[in-house]
């Protein structure tokens, strides 16, 4: 097959160099028959899905973030946080089903519920977790029914990290080289990002005299997920250029330095009331662009065939 001459063909050229030879013959093209990539690239839309996995991420980081807010006494963050995690959970279900093409198609999966299945348990979170952050939000709002949106406040908190980080699992079940090579780092790198993201919208939306503990998540959030990034490019070795270039590489590097400012401010200004919403938002889009060069990432290694043929063939 063509993709495995040309697996062949890196190889020899590896080899060479390290003999210190020069290559006679041009840099092997990976290529498939009839020009199709090795494996389908995945058919979600980027907008839909990347998008689905930043708002779910900040709909259960906040959810967390919002119980221990009600319980630390800061009650007009938890209420900023609970109404926020209400829109986004909201939003990333709108945003699935468009993607899926019908509502029908969501409610089919919740026909069977199938351990095994990253898909189905995902529905079938969102589906319980969706009424406990709306009903957590309403009561918040409303100020009526206080044991009941207390109930659904530590319901929602309890199932935010499996809302936070599924996705990540869902996306290392697949074949796609950028994300399945991943799959142990992946779900910590979501869980940081939607901890930066939760963090950055209770700056942007709590008050800054109840900001301590938004300020400290942000920056745990900054240094867990650079390490998360670093430990996923190590494991995925040549694989993890899809990381570093093209539309992936833009978008994660202005990730990391938008988290990094975000955290920074949030650290040493945060207690004013303009540095501090700018910090939030600076977190809030840092986060979003984690998980849209993630996706970005996964698309450019399965429709290059040489991530799919080189590290299987040098594992053998």
């Amino acid at each position: 097959m063509k993709g495995a001459q040309g697996a062949t063909g890196v190889t020899g050229e590896k080899d060479r160099r390290r003999r210190g030879e020069q290559a006679m013959v041009p840099r092997a093209e990976f290529a498939s028959y009839y020009g199709r990539p090795v494996i389908k690239p995945p058919s979600w839309s980027a907008t839909d899905i990347a998008g689905y996995f930043f708002l779910g991420g900040l709909a259960g980081a906040g959810s967390v973030l919002a119980a221990a807010s009600q319980l630390t006494g800061r009650r007009r963050t938890a209420t900023a946080l609970k109404v926020s995690s209400a829109a986004a959970v909201s939003c990333s279900a709108a945003a699935l089903i468009h993607d899926l093409g019908r509502p029908g198609r969501f409610t089919h999966m919740l026909r069977v519920f199938k351990p095994t299945s990253p898909m189905s348990m995902g529905s079938w979170l969102l589906s319980v977790y969706g009424p406990l952050s709306g009903m957590a939000a309403l009561t918040a709002v409303t100020g009526r029914l206080p044991r009941t949106g207390t109930a659904a406040t530590a319901g929602a908190a309890l199932l935010g990290p499996a809302v936070a980080t599924y996705t990540a699992v869902l996306a290392a079940d697949t074949a796609v080289p950028a994300w399945h090579g991943a799959h142990r780092e992946l779900p910590y790198l979501f869980a940081a990002s939607a901890t930066a993201a939760a963090a950055g919208m209770a700056l942007a939306a709590g008050p800054p005299g109840e900001s301590a503990p938004a300020r400290c998540a942000a920056a745990l959030a900054a240094a867990a997920e650079t390490a998360a990034d670093r430990a996923a490019e190590h494991r995925l070795g040549m694989v993890a250029e899809t990381y570093r270039e093209g539309r992936a590489g833009t978008l994660l590097r202005t990730a990391r330095t938008l988290t990094l400012a975000g955290a920074a401010g949030a650290v040493l200004l945060g207690r004013h009331r303009p540095a501090a919403a700018a910090s939030g938002l600076a977190l809030l889009a840092g986060s979003a662009c984690t998980r849209f060069g993630v996706f970005a990432a996964g698309v450019a290694s399965a429709e290059d065939p040489k991530y799919t043929v080189v590290p299987q063939r040098e594992e053998h």
